[in-house]
């Protein structure tokens, strides 16, 4: 969420970033209605403080001015109100308005639609080829014995699957290879709950713009919503607290499950589990100093490289053009593994800055040594996301006899095991 005052001061900027990441808003709208809401407030100050006059009054006046005095009296509480109802439902109005608002972008962020905008801005490892007609995920996890698709369609839907076997024992392998890595930079492991309440929804930026991909838990009871990314819980660690200059920043790394309806992606990636409602994620989360922000911001990208090139996975670092960005970040960098069969790279990691834009509508401050207060900023990546790593990892490492060689870094937590072979 943004500042009132900042978009009230930099209409252009807001506007421009509204717009530039695709995301219809009204500043127009929301202007004047800080006006009407600063106008009426005025009014509703001056009538508190005559009706606080008036009754200090009342004690030194003769019976007759005291009937007097009362009748004002009753007359300005009925006025003041009727006034304070009116701004209150004016705040409320412009609440609601402010929320859709997104941050605006860097301005060295590349300008664009979608991800067809970004920009490579650095490689690892050239595209990996083969001598045979490689197999893409859905056939190496059948032949392996390792992915169930069909019984997954069955049992729960589309964009379902089941893990099997050695791929159970990588997805557990890649869980300590990733979490060793990314302890050792000093992020505190977490595991969160994995469902939430509205506020933290609205807290992190995924209420209201992205309502329509959170699952929802018995709305007319519990009226929880299943987290679409450990992001959500880790953000509400700190919910309406002021911390202390000295501790930040404060980084944790999360694992959980993660949910996500794909509304928007129909007719995409329909087969394997590039695209799934399901999976398993380690998310970083860093509350930073925002002096020091972009610093963070570049320690989250290098962890991300280190893990994705300790996989020796073939990939290109992009950064995120305005278009694609989102509500909440304001510059992005992803990671994109290659993807042999389908012979292009795919996202695979994401690390943002969200500025204050979290910290505002969660109410997460610190504290300076002169005792002022400032809002934190926020910051987030991608660890591992398993079923996009399965997918770069299984085409990526394949060979001519069906068999996947498993990347060194995680053979010591499967007992030392190679390769996974056709069953």
């Amino acid at each position: 969420m943004l500042d009132i005052k900042f978009i009230v001061e930099n209409k252009m900027l807001v506007q421009q970033g509204a717009e530039k990441k695709n995301i219809p808003v009204d500043i127009d709208k929301i202007i004047t209605l800080d006006g009407e809401r600063r106008a009426l407030l005025t009014e509703v100050e001056s009538l508190r403080a005559k009706q606080n006059s008036v009754s200090k009054e009342i004690p030194q006046k003769s019976d007759k001015e005291k009937e007097v005095l009362l009748e004002e009296m009753r007359t300005l509480k009925e006025k003041l109100q009727m006034k304070e109802q009116a701004l209150e439902d004016l705040q409320e109005e412009l609440d609601v308005l402010v929320l859709d608002v997104p941050n605006p972008p860097f301005t060295d962020v590349p300008d664009g639609k979608g991800d067809e905008d970004n920009v490579v801005t650095d490689t690892f490892l050239k595209p990996t080829t083969f001598d045979f007609k490689p197999k893409d995920h859905i056939q190496l996890g059948k032949q392996l014995d390792i992915l169930e698709l069909e019984k997954a369609a069955e049992t729960s839907g589309a964009r379902f699957y089941y893990v099997k076997n050695d791929l159970v024992l990588m997805e557990f392998a890649l869980i300590q290879y990733a979490l060793s890595t990314i302890t050792a930079k000093g992020f505190n492991p977490i595991l969160p709950p994995a469902l939430v309440r509205e506020k933290a929804m609205v807290g992190t930026g995924f209420f209201p713009a992205d309502k329509n991909e959170i699952y929802s838990v018995n709305p007319e009871d519990d009226n929880l919503f299943l987290i679409g990314t450990a992001e959500v819980p880790l953000c509400m660690l700190h919910y309406d607290e002021i911390l202390e200059e000295k501790d930040l920043p404060l980084r944790y790394v999360g694992f959980s499950p993660c949910f996500r309806r794909e509304a928007g992606s129909y007719g995409k990636d329909t087969a394997g589990i590039i695209r799934v409602h399901q999976f398993d994620k380690i998310e970083m989360f860093t509350f930073a100093h925002p002096k020091r922000a972009k610093e963070e911001h570049q320690r989250i990208i290098d962890v991300e490289e280190e893990i994705v090139q300790g996989l020796e996975i073939p990939y290109q670092k992009v950064q995120v053009c305005s278009g694609d960005l989102g509500a909440p970040a304001a510059q992005k960098f992803d990671l994109e593994a290659w993807i042999p069969t389908q012979e292009k790279y795919r996202e695979i990691t994401s690390c943002s800055n969200t500025t204050d834009f979290q910290s505002r509508r969660s109410k997460i401050r610190f504290k300076d040594a002169e005792g002022s207060k400032h809002y934190v900023y926020t910051l987030n990546g991608t660890g591992i996301a398993m079923p996009r790593m399965f997918v770069a990892i299984l085409e990526n490492n394949q060979n001519k006899d069906g068999s996947v060689t498993i990347p060194e870094v995680l053979r010591p937590y499967m007992g030392g095991k190679v390769t996974i072979e056709p069953q």
